[in-house]
């Protein structure tokens, strides 16, 4: 099985952090107080000591190893809780949109845990959602765990309203990132209403190919619903039916970006063309979607 996070990308993860580390907490404090180290007894990380900071806090096992003084970092009780979400309905692998799905939900998770916010991911499987990792902490923990995202299966359908409204999504204080190419009969947008009405901030990212945006098939095809396979189309593809495609797809985006709008949740593309870190500074940052 071809494992698509692997070393190479959470090196070059590391790096993409670095770069856009000044917006990461535009991404995930959204509205809400910022975090900081506080007194709870959940320990978080270490960093240097300075002069000046409470010696209580030395971790003398650490300067005992190694002779350096460090302190050990705990979590404040605001902490954030982003919980991402995805799609892993069968059209999720056409095209590949899969591996890009896996990829996104690693750096969105990465970039989470580097603002020390608790973070899970969820599948989203039929009327179900399925917890792949739930509230890990921290860098250490993000590495344990992330490899879990080879083992995804991609198949049947997504009901993406009826999924989340039955799992316990939390109130407040966090994000919930909804990743799908959002091509489907079923109803999404009592989803993001479930989640606005507990006051979580959310973000729809859908995902599409460039096959899927600007499609170039031409001559006589038969093409098959991705998740009905009873559903199919047979004929002549014109310039007048990619056409009414293009209406259709450009219908769908329109009404899930005005949606979102309405009930202040954040919307955006990403077209699998671009690479993530266009994803992030273009569609994201530059664009406002982040605030």
């Amino acid at each position: 099985m071809k494992q698509i996070i692997d070393e190479r990308f959470l090196s070059q993860l590391e790096l993409f952090s670095l770069a856009i580390k000044d917006n990461i907490a535009g991404l995930f404090g959204g509205s809400h107080q910022s975090k900081k180290y506080g007194t709870s007894c959940e320990f978080a990380d270490y960093r240097e000591y300075v002069e000046g900071d409470d010696i209580s806090k030395i971790d003398w096992n650490i300067y005992g190893r190694f002779e350096e003084l460090y302190l050990k970092l705990y979590l404040d009780e605001k902490q954030m809780y982003t919980k991402i979400y995805i799609d892993a309905s069968r059209s999720m692998s056409f095209f590949n949109k899969d591996q890009y799905a896996l990829r996104l939900a690693a750096s969105l998770a990465y970039l989470s845990v580097s603002e020390m916010d608790r973070v899970s991911i969820y599948l989203v499987k039929n009327k179900s959602v399925v917890p792949l990792f739930e509230k890990i902490i921290g860098r250490e923990k993000f590495y344990e765990n992330v490899s879990k995202l080879n083992d995804i299966k991609f198949e049947g359908e997504a009901s993406i309203s009826e999924a989340i409204m039955r799992s316990d999504v939390g109130f407040g204080n966090g994000k919930s990132i909804i990743i799908s190419d959002f091509l489907t009969y079923n109803d999404y947008f009592s989803a993001i209403d479930y989640l606005r009405d507990k006051h979580r901030d959310v973000l729809c990212i859908q995902l599409l190919a460039p096959e899927e945006i600007r499609p170039t098939a031409r001559g006589k095809n038969i093409l098959y619903d991705s998740e009905e396979h009873g559903h199919f189309f047979r004929g002549n593809i014109t310039r007048d039916v990619l056409n009414a495609y293009q209406k259709a797809l450009d219908y769908i985006q329109d009404t899930l970006l005005n949606y979102c709008a309405s009930r202040e949740a954040d919307y955006t593309l990403y077209d699998t063309s671009i690479s993530l870190r266009e994803l992030f500074m273009d569609r994201l940052f530059n664009k406002g979607v982040i605030k």
